[in-house]
């Protein structure tokens, strides 16, 4: 390991370059990158109070905007404000236009791959991606068999975790079912740019605010129908740990927030109970899980969605995005074979790559994993928010050992993969600007005939030091991410 310091004093004169991580903002040397020289210098110009005043001005932002998510203790629930640095991550367009590339790719097999399971199976036959590992997910939908969906989009909106290490830009793995956070890309976006107007003029950052105008429009085109047609989100309620967003995202398109017991089912056509009426849905975009969305087809006991409503679906009398039973192509297991799926459905090289990983499942990658423990990260298959896995090296002897009994138990329930070398962004930490890791989660669109992935993200970062966790229930927050012009 070699360490070195940043150039520019100041604020940044605490500031260390492990040569063990790529940094977003500096060259290994110390020198700022190209694209990052206009704010470096802006932020080198900085004293710590001047820091301050902006930290805390993007955080009253996101305080009166409520911008806010649920962390699951043991015995409650508690809502908190989420963390924003106010620091943006910076990414050339050539940057972009790479990543962009590899992101349509991914989400057009990834459709590809949906419908395919759910008829005529032939990546199942050419055994691409083995039978069981399907049809004994628990996402995989039998109710879905055979059913058409508009336009053959299973998902609609995809929000893909991307990681950058020394190797370059790589997927860690795919949201496919209810992808949430877009909400607080342009939460993050409002602030800093509040923050630093006339930066943020001079870096000519691409901007993201048209996104709840593509989203409605690429919602809008699935419907059946040339027709206008009603939209609507579906939400379980306010007690969801994402229902600012759907709030949020509910008034910037101008559409109905429903829940389940505002839809009903008449005449095989679903609708919602407003106070001029009943006014049919042509399109739902869902914010629950498949098991919740109808307790006629699924869970019985769910009191979240609206009965009958996957008799509509069936029907083809409303769009459900996404379709149910997405969920099989965004299982961790199911994710090591996605190159494999782009190259037979697509006939192309994948443009990102995937991150090394074992399938417990298989009995060599378990004694695998076993015996390197202490070196991998584990996770559930179906896990989500950084709940349920094990970093190796930073677990505890007896922590590993309870969790080894947990994969011995059930295997096929775990992948894992190496302690990724995350690539770190400067943030601003107690007074001075220091190192932290990052990822980045950008949102792709797929409609009738278009995709779009607007040119941001939601850009996670790991606040505590040394950490390598950036979910937001883990202690981690969010900042913004500029893309300028090379």
């Amino acid at each position: 390991m070699s360490q070195l310091r940043a150039a520019g004093g100041g604020v940044f004169s605490g500031y260390d370059l492990d040569t063990r991580f790529y940094d977003e903002m500096f060259e290994p040397r110390g020198n700022p990158r190209a694209a990052s020289r206009r704010l470096h210098a802006a932020l080198a110009e900085l004293v710590p109070e001047d820091l301050v005043k902006l930290q805390d001005g993007v955080y009253r932002h996101f305080l009166h905007e409520g911008i806010t998510f649920t962390v699951l203790d043991a015995d409650k629930a508690t809502e908190q404000i989420i963390p924003i640095d106010c620091v943006p991550r910076v990414l050339t367009a050539a940057e972009w236009d790479h990543l962009e590339r590899g992101l349509k790719q991914r989400l057009a097999a990834l459709n590809l791959f949906l419908k395919d399971v759910y008829h005529e199976g032939r990546c199942l036959r050419d055994r691409i991606v083995p039978i069981d590992l399907v049809l004994g997910c628990p996402q995989y939908r039998m109710e879905m068999r055979g059913l058409k969906v508009p336009h053959d989009v299973y998902v609609a909106v995809c929000g893909t975790d991307v990681v950058r290490t020394h190797d370059g830009f790589a997927v860690l793995e795919d949201n496919l079912r209810v992808p949430s956070g877009v909400s607080y890309m342009l939460a993050c976006r409002s602030a800093i740019k509040e923050a630093f107007p006339r930066l943020y003029r001079a870096n000519r950052v691409r901007e993201v605010s048209d996104y709840a105008e593509l989203l409605y429009a690429t919602l809008a085109s699935l419907r059946p129908s040339q027709d206008t047609p009603n939209v609507a989100i579906l939400t379980p309620g306010m007690h969801n740990a994402a229902y600012y967003e759907h709030a949020f995202l509910a008034g910037e398109m101008g559409i109905d927030l429903v829940e389940g017991q505002d839809l009903l089912l008449r005449d095989s056509g679903l609708y919602t109970r407003t106070t001029s009426g009943l006014r049919r849905v042509d399109v739902l975009y869902r914010r629950i899980d498949d098991d919740f969305l109808d307790p006629v087809h699924f869970r019985s006991d769910s009191v979240l969605g609206a009965a009958g409503l996957f008799h509509a679906y069936r029907a083809g009398n409303v769009v459900v995005a996404n379709a149910p039973g997405t969920g099989v192509a965004d299982d961790k297991s199911l994710y090591a074979y996605v190159p494999e799926i782009i190259r037979y459905f697509l006939g192309e090289e994948p443009i990102l790559a995937n991150i090394e990983t074992h399938l417990c499942r298989e009995p060599s990658s378990l004694a695998y994993t076993l015996e390197h423990l202490e070196e991998l990260v584990v996770k559930e298959v179906g896990g989500a928010g950084g709940y349920g896995m094990l970093v190796g090296p930073h677990a505890s002897a007896d922590e590993r050992a309870r969790y080894a009994e947990r994969l011995r138990a059930d295997p096929a329930n775990f992948i894992a993969q190496p302690v990724l070398d995350l690539s770190r962004a400067p943030c601003f930490i107690d007074g001075a600007i220091e190192p932290r890791h990052v990822d980045l989660r950008p949102f792709v669109l797929q409609g009738r005939d278009e995709q779009h992935v607007v040119p941001g993200g939601l850009c996670r970062v790991a606040l505590r030091r040394g950490s390598l966790v950036v979910n937001s229930s883990q202690g981690g927050g969010c900042k913004d991410l500029w893309i300028v012009e090379d």
